[in-house]
């Protein structure tokens, strides 16, 4: 079996980064967005944790930089509060 097996990642508005290294973050967040657009999904729900916030403020910059993305926000209510991003992409 190969050092980096390749698993399939359901695309469905909601990217859990709990199950990914903090180095796969660069690449991954911009793929599931491109991934999403051709898609048809226009809002999605990245989760990052608490934490210490560096994974935050990782997913931050990327959305920061990605000129897709319209506007992003902490997630409201019972829903992980700071602990996810609401990305509007268009």
């Amino acid at each position: 079996m190969d050092d980096e097996e390749i698993v399939e990642y359901p695309i469905d508005g909601t990217l859990d980064l709990h199950t990914f290294s903090p180095r796969d973050v660069k690449d991954l967040v911009p793929e599931y967005i491109d991934e999403c657009l051709n898609r048809g999904i226009l809002q999605i729900r990245i989760i990052h944790g608490k934490g210490t916030g560096t994974l935050r403020r990782i997913v931050r910059s990327i959305l920061a930089g990605h000129p897709r993305v319209a506007s992003y926000r902490h997630e409201g209510g019972s829903g992980g509060s700071w602990g996810a991003t609401i990305v509007d992409i268009e």
